[in-house]
């Protein structure tokens, strides 16, 4: 009795010590309109310079400093070719009403929604544009045969589910289960910039609660497998096409749950196809067993889909299936 009492007060500690661990990381913005002066220099520019398309990515690290990747041939899912060995980075910060980037093969100055991209002699090449894509595939209209599981209207489709808003609020799973089928979902992440890592907007989907495709604030990260569109510490997406915190981003998927035998042996593996923001990360992958801590899980047919709760203020809309 006295050990579990021991164990249950150093949880309380370690949550107690995490709770202000998060408060120390600054701001957790949801409202796009309270978000500070860096977000507006945050988020994507595109330009061609001579004859070569370019894509800049700069991401807000707080106190007005910034990371930035260079694509060449365009953004990602734009024109660049996911070569990972051809990002280009910098850093850099706001001064004077100016933020100046610079990196070890290029530099640049933005102002007023404009980005000078400059040679690393100082040398101007040209200005790119800021843009604010959208994708294709965002307001989607279910179709005959759908599943509406949210629509802003209740959580009815869900277990425990709340809303902000209209929003549907992380940390809950569906009532009914799945097993193949087409779902469309959109998801909003917080604005953290001096989050870092998981701690940056960290949500998932979990589909049978077997298989995650992680969701979390990636914007301008390499695309690993633990970052957005990841299929969670298995496989990285083919392209990170995660766009700037505050955002509605998709995801479209097309699942094919694992086939068991009458002894329930697997005889056909789980496959999934995934598009993020309307570009095919994940192309009919067959998983070899559950994600992460469902690694060595016991598959099933069917199962509910979980929006996880990791500590994070991450918003869905627009949620419906159709089973196949």
């Amino acid at each position: 009795m006295k050990k579990n009492f021991a164990h249950a007060m150093l949880i309380s500690a370690a949550i107690v010590l995490s709770a202000v661990a998060a408060k120390g990381k600054g701001p957790v913005i949801t409202d796009p309109s309270k978000v500070d002066a860096d977000y507006a220099i945050q988020g994507e520019y595109t330009g061609t310079i001579g004859q070569q398309k370019i894509g800049i990515q700069v991401i807000a690290h707080g106190d007005g400093t910034f990371n930035a990747v260079k694509y060449p041939g365009g953004l990602p899912g734009d024109g660049w070719n996911a070569d990972k060995k051809n990002r280009q980075k910098a850093t850099g910060a706001t001064q004077d009403g100016k933020t100046i980037l610079k990196g070890g093969q290029w530099s640049a100055e933005i102002s007023k929604g404009k980005l000078k991209l400059l040679a690393a002699d100082g040398k101007e090449l040209g200005i790119l544009d800021r843009v604010d894509r959208q994708s294709p595939t965002l307001d989607a209209k279910a179709p005959q045969g759908a599943a509406i599981l949210f629509d802003g209207a209740n959580t009815g489709k869900w277990k425990n589910g709340k809303m902000d808003k209209g929003l549907l609020i992380q940390g809950t799973q569906t009532s009914d289960s799945y097993g193949d089928f087409k779902l469309h979902i959109e998801f909003r992440l917080p604005y953290k910039p001096k989050g870092r890592g998981q701690d940056r907007g960290n949500s998932g989907l979990y589909i049978l609660n077997l298989y995650e495709c992680q969701i979390l604030d990636s914007f301008g990260l390499e695309g690993v497998a633990n970052e957005c569109g990841g299929l969670y510490r298995q496989k990285a997406p083919g392209v990170n096409m995660c766009f700037p915190p505050l955002t509605w981003q998709t995801y479209d998927i097309d699942f094919s749950s694992a086939k068991l035998d009458a002894q329930g042996k697997k005889t056909q593996k789980a496959k999934i196809t995934v598009r993020h923001n309307g570009v095919v990360i994940h192309d009919n992958y067959e998983f070899p067993s559950g994600t992460g801590s469902r690694t060595k899980k016991k598959e099933h047919s069917e199962g509910p889909l979980l929006l996880q709760n990791h500590g994070n203020p991450v918003r869905f809309r627009n949620v419906w299936i159709v089973p196949q």
